[in-house]
């Protein structure tokens, strides 16, 4: 056999191990449906297309995907991170098409998935997004509210759900492996209770599940004066109105008091106040789109 053969022969070995992108669609379709019956309904495909795609894909990866049950299909922990990649894969062919036709027109474009805590995209993300599409029209971001608790924005940037994550980034809480970010502002906490109270560290506390780290936990854990909460909500919002109606007081960061109600006071903690960062999270391979690069321009010219 010639070299050329031997090249033939290894190109056309690895072309029936590749994953075509028809299947990667397939294979996040069934993760996201949990079912093949769904994933079949939402793709406009037959069950049994899905079913030999997914065995297909199976053989070829080694692995099984999907536990097939009568409630529906559970990925495994291979299928799990197969459909992590797969999302990934898929929006990097997007981005190739896109930025390919921007290029010809000259042009940034296209859908820009931006995870966010709920007081960023309240606070941070408006000036900044209304920035980015007054520069670049053809860019349609979309955005959603994600918790800060488990993996919180960067586990949607990981799993393939977002392209960009605006999160917390600390020494506790630092940008997952095979991510890349930077900080953009470091927020004070401040004391938050009702105006004119004469004592109000002798208030209950009222918090709620994503406000700190836990660095700024270490800090409360040092100070006699909070005790343990009372209440506890859901968002931020919730406590500034228990704490505008006088039913407690509260330890907030910055963004989360950038539109505080009437009835509440802020008051410094003073130089040994905790702080949180908050930063951008993406992929190394995203980070050089320019609907990202423009994004995350942006939002380092609104922390000057």
């Amino acid at each position: 056999m010639t070299a050329a053969e031997h090249r033939s022969a290894a190109a056309t070995a690895a072309a029936a191990t590749d994953l075509a992108p028809h299947e990667l669609r397939i294979l996040v379709a069934v993760d996201r449906e949990r079912g093949f019956s769904a994933a079949a309904k939402a793709l406009g495909l037959t069950q049994s297309a899905v079913s030999h795609s997914v065995r297909g894909t199976e053989r070829k990866i080694g692995a099984i995907l999907f536990e097939r049950g009568r409630k529906g299909a559970t990925p495994t922990p291979a299928g799990a991170a197969a459909a992590a990649h797969a999302r990934q894969v898929l929006r990097l062919l997007d981005t190739l098409a896109v930025e390919a036709r921007g290029a010809e027109r000259g042009a940034i474009t296209g859908p820009l998935r931006i995870a966010a805590f709920r007081s960023a995209v309240l606070h941070l993300l408006p000036p900044v997004l209304g920035r980015l599409t007054t520069r670049h029209p053809g860019i349609a971001p979309e955005v959603y509210v994600v918790r800060e608790l488990g993996a919180g924005t960067a586990g949607e940037v990981a799993e393939g759900r977002a392209d960009v994550g605006i999160g917390t980034i600390s020494s506790t809480l630092p940008v997952p492996a095979g991510l890349i970010g930077d900080v953009l502002v470091e927020e004070p906490y401040s004391l938050v209770h009702p105006v004119g109270h004469p004592a109000p560290r002798s208030l209950p506390l009222v918090d709620w599940h994503e406000n700190c780290g836990s660095s700024t936990r270490r800090w409360w854990a040092g100070q006699d004066w909070i005790p343990k909460a009372t209440v506890l909500t859901e968002d931020d919002g919730a406590v500034l109105s228990l704490v505008s109606r006088g039913l407690g007081m509260a330890i907030m960061p910055a963004l989360s008091l950038s539109e505080a109600p009437d009835g509440v006071e802020i008051t410094d903690l003073g130089p040994d106040r905790p702080t949180r960062s908050v930063g951008y999270i993406t992929t190394p391979e995203l980070a050089s789109s320019a609907a990202v690069r423009a994004l995350i321009r942006e939002l380092r010219a609104a922390r000057r």
